[in-house]
């Protein structure tokens, strides 16, 4: 394991960066195999903030391909097996190197930009629209200030004051954004989903990233440690990093009021920064797979997905699915 530790503020020791080898083991030898069975994975890759080598793809699939989509170019593994096939197996493992990443001192005056260049980042999602009752708590949250920074900041304090974390909610939650508004309690997806759709409503471009923790024990089964976290665009700067999900899981885990001074010191290392214990996989909401799944467009791709002819498997539940995911140092 590589890991550089690195005082962030006053009583939090975290790595610099975290290293292991993860592998993704899928058997789908006990499902129907009356038709054609077909999965999609979503494939890392390197970029300024992880290092991506050592990738192994083994299995008895009759096809197997890198593809991306065509509005995120996620990078998608895809596997097929033909109808009738008895053994559907594979294995896919790679190594990681993680940064933690941190982007203080900020700009207070926004350079010039063209809304027009950042569409993506600024438009609704079937579970995330940015008018009516949105765009109203929007326009609230941001009133006086002037600048994308705070805003940003404005929606960040909102979310971590009025949302807090149900570990009752199922995977990472669905983000279905007006419904959270009513209920305010979920997890990662459901609580970044907020903050994307508050921030767009404001005129911030904003998007989620969908991934996995890392361990941080010699071995660990990471099946259903995938993670969701946020960033926004401030011009003439890039984008900064925010996870107000880890605010909130924080206070659940330990106990934290929100006048607590740990809780204090999470609030603000997680306004522009993220730990080093997650590997990104994938970006992008109503995905559209490649080759194209069967039904509607995906609500997000942070977990593998499966079909069996037009029918889907719930990939909420991986001892039905069947997959299981393991961190090693």
């Amino acid at each position: 394991m590589l890991a550089f530790l690195v005082l962030v503020t006053p009583g939090m020791l975290l790595a610099k960066s975290q290293s292991g080898t993860i592998t993704m083991q899928v058997d789908l030898s006990a499902q129907p195999n009356t038709d054609d069975t077909q999965l999609w994975i979503p494939y890392p890759v390197s970029d300024e903030n992880q290092s991506i080598t050592k990738i192994k793809i083994t299995g008895d699939y009759t096809e197997s391909a890198v593809y991306t989509d065509r509005k995120y170019e996620t990078p998608i593994l895809y596997a097929k097996w033909d109808k009738g096939a008895q053994s559907r197996k594979l294995t896919f493992s790679f190594h990681v190197v993680r940064q933690e990443v941190v982007r203080r001192n900020l700009p207070t005056k926004d350079a010039a930009w063209n809304p027009q260049d950042f569409k993506l980042y600024l438009t609704p999602t079937v579970l995330g629209p940015i008018n009516g009752q949105v765009k109203e708590l929007a326009d609230k949250i941001t009133k006086g200030k002037t600048g994308v920074e705070e805003k940003a900041k404005a929606i960040y304090d909102w979310v971590v004051d009025n949302m807090y974390r149900d570990p009752k909610t199922i995977g990472c939650g669905k983000g279905d954004v007006c419904a959270l508004l009513a209920r305010p309690g979920g997890k990662c997806t459901d609580i970044h989903s907020v903050f994307i759709a508050l921030c767009r409503a404001a005129g911030v471009p904003a998007r989620e990233i969908f991934g996995i923790r890392q361990g941080k024990e010699p071995v660990v089964d990471i099946t259903t440690w995938q993670h969701c976290w946020a960033e926004f665009y401030l011009p003439g700067y890039g984008w900064v990093p925010v996870d107000p999900a880890d605010v909130l899981k924080k206070m659940l885990v330990e106990h934290l009021k929100r006048t607590d001074a740990k809780f204090k010191e999470y609030r603000k290392y997680f306004w522009g920064a993220w730990d080093p214990y997650r590997v990104q996989l994938a970006t992008g909401r109503d995905v559209q797979l490649n080759p194209a799944q069967n039904g509607p467009p995906l609500n997000n791709f942070g977990y593998p997905f499966a079909q069996i002819g037009k029918d889907t498997l719930d990939w909420y539940q991986p001892k039905k699915f069947v997959y299981t995911i393991t961190y090693r140092e």
